[in-house]
């Protein structure tokens, strides 16, 4: 049975729909993602889903006893709990069937041995051994140190951690209560890329059913399997991953475009014959029927029409349009043998690489391991800067910004323009109207300030970007908008961020911080993940087609598991050089870097059992 099924769910606000018809059935291990704009109704439709809000429409069915969890953006109550004690109140249904099993057992001790006590025991017992019988707190502690936490963390109180802590804690207390619909809005906010990979591998092997809204392009296509978009009130439901579905709406909208194109051609021809002949006696009933097919072409039209608009449809996103930057010297950042530390800690040590003009170099490594404070050490001049480097610092929290005045002053006095050219740029980045130019900087909120700062960059002129996760609280079409202006920006780029197909887009090398100090990658993202797999798995002889394994001492009667192993050392070896075939036009195809590690492991695990066989019926050597 389905955990859960929604039949033309509706929502109202204020007597308005905020959207209706949204219809799709989850089983166990199904792993869906929700798309759409900001105010589509994303959380709305999950909170509906936990009972937190009403259902105006249609229905929405449960299986009986299923287990919801939601992990959203709201801070927790109470703050004084300690961080063990707030995942743990995750899990109060575990501790309350521990507590039911000991009742139990006390009461069969006592002689209790009724239909009714032994189906309850058994019930119980089946529960917890879901959850991974009594060391379920073993789980939650791995859930914990997997999103980043130490163990000695486990006892400090929520009010000592930062924002971005919380969040991640909050994370930690959905996934150790063991639910049946687990519900994730934003789950990849504030963790790094130890942690987001750690996050896919929980959640392909958790038995749940899993919606999850996210931004994070290169975690949808890791983990969901299907997606629903809610757009203009409407959902579409669409039974395949991610980029399947992304390139199958603009296929969608191109298929519906053109019928539109074609209806219309239909209806001007038919109005010509109807506006020809429609008094003429003799065509008059001819005229009646073509008008009459008029108006169904029109109502196809329409609905075609409709259906180009919806998939094509962009939210508005930001204006990512960076000028020509002036000329720096070859040698834009040099360090040599560098330190890098804060407070008196040093976090990097003999930290040597250098950036010359237009490299985009990517610097990734786990939280706190000294990324943020290099970029601060290279914008305050601690290292080399060559000649004619002007810096555009983009940071984490747009501490950069000016806050003496309102938006528009801001902008004015960090970029130079004229007043009509800043209520332009501010426009660009969705800051529309008198109010929000007049709004104090020291009033915007996160993702506000995100947005001023990028708009600020965009026009400071700077010939080197260095970005500090510039794509937080920024939606996918921003992002992919903000991607395409970095990668062809003829300027120099260091960019931190945890957005894994932004790193991949946009950096021609990574700096990659390892052991305390940095070492150097050519290409993305996934050039690194390749080569980290290359450098962790056993150097092996290269085959050779002239020494493919021969069975020179096979036994002349009954099985041959010689020749049936080497079929499939073959098979395995063309499907190692397809996969390779397929990642050297793109080695940002997430999946085919999976398969390939998972083929090259099976294709030596059946090299070696085929040694092994090969003495087996060789015999012992004279």
């Amino acid at each position: 049975m389905a955990v859960v099924i929604a039949s033309n769910l509706r929502k109202e606000f204020a007597g308005d729909p905020l959207f209706d018809g949204v219809s799709f059935m989850l089983d166990r291990r199904d792993r869906l993602a929700l798309a759409g704009p900001n105010g589509a109704g994303k959380t709305t439709l999950l909170r509906m889903l936990t009972g937190e809000t009403s259902v105006d429409g249609g229905e929405l069915v449960l299986q009986k006893g299923t287990r919801v969890a939601l992990h959203d953006q709201r801070p927790p109550v109470d703050r004084d709990l300690t961080l063990r004690e707030y995942v743990l109140s995750g899990a109060s249904d575990l501790l309350a069937t521990e507590r039911e099993l000991s009742r139990l057992e006390q009461a069969m001790a006592g002689g209790a041995d009724d239909a009714a006590t032994l189906s309850a025991y058994a019930a119980a017992q089946a529960r917890l051994e879901h959850a991974g019988g009594y060391a379920w707190r073993d789980h939650a502690s791995a859930v914990v140190r997997g999103l980043g936490f130490a163990d000695a963390d486990l006892d400090r109180k929520l009010s000592t951690f930062s924002g971005g802590e919380v969040t991640r804690a909050s994370l930690a207390r959905t996934l150790a209560g063991d639910p049946d619909l687990l519900l994730l809005d934003e789950p990849t906010n504030h963790l790094d890329v130890a942690s987001l990979e750690w996050l896919e591998r929980e959640l392909s092997s958790l038995d749940a059913a899993c919606i999850i809204v996210a931004h994070d392009r290169w975690f949808l296509e890791a983990v969901t399997k299907a997606t629903l978009e809610l757009e203009t009130g409407r959902a579409t439901y669409f039974p395949g991953p991610w980029h399947v579905w992304r390139l199958e709406k603009a296929q969608r909208a191109l298929h519906a475009q053109k019928t539109a194109d074609r209806v219309a051609v239909d209806i001007a021809r038919l109005e010509r014959f109807v506006a020809r002949f429609r008094y003429k006696k003799s065509k008059a009933k001819q005229a009646q029927a073509k008008l009459t097919q008029i108006g169904r072409l029109e109502k196809e039209r329409s609905e075609a029409a409709g259906e180009a608009a919806l998939l094509t449809r962009r939210t508005r996103s930001l204006g990512f349009e960076f000028g020509e930057p002036k000329r720096s010297g070859r040698d834009v950042l040099v360090l040599e043998g560098e330190e890098v530390g804060v407070g008196g800690r040093v976090l990097l040590s003999d930290v040597t690489f250098a950036l010359e003009r237009g490299d985009h170099i990517a610097l990734v490594g786990p939280n706190g391991s000294g990324k943020t404070t290099l970029l601060k050490q290279a914008v305050a001049g601690d290292f080399k800067l060559g000649y004619g480097v002007e810096v555009g610092y983009f940071s984490q929290h747009g501490l950069e910004l000016d806050e003496r005045g309102s938006v528009l002053d801001c902008v004015q006095a960090m970029t130079g323009l004229t007043r009509p050219q800043a209520q332009t740029l501010l426009g660009r980045f969705l800051f529309s109207g008198w109010e929000a130019h007049m709004k104090q900087v020291r009033d915007l909120s996160g993702g506000e300030r995100r947005r001023l700062g990028l708009a600020v960059l965009v026009a400071s002129g700077a010939n080197f970007l260095v970005l500090d996760e510039p794509t937080n609280h920024l939606d996918l079409d921003s992002r992919e908008t903000l991607e395409a202006a970095l990668e062809v920006f003829p300027g120099t780029i260091l960019l931190v961020s945890h957005d894994r197909a932004l790193l991949d887009a946009v950096a021609q090398r990574t700096a990659a911080i390892e052991g305390g100090t940095i070492r150097v990658y050519e290409g993305g993202w996934a050039d690194l993940v390749r080569a980290r797999e290359e450098r962790a798995e056993p150097k092996q002889e290269p085959l050779r087609k002239e020494a493919r394994p021969r069975a020179v001492a096979k036994p002349r009667t009954g099985p041959d598991p010689l020749a049936e192993i080497e079929a499939d050392i073959e098979r395995k070896e063309r499907e190692v050089g397809e996969l390779e075939e397929r990642l050297a036009t793109d080695w940002s195809d997430a999946e085919a870097l999976g398969a390939h590690a998972r083929a090259r492991r099976e294709l030596q695990a059946l090299l070696a059992r085929w040694e092994t066989l090969l003495e087996e019926v060789a015999g012992p050597s004279q």
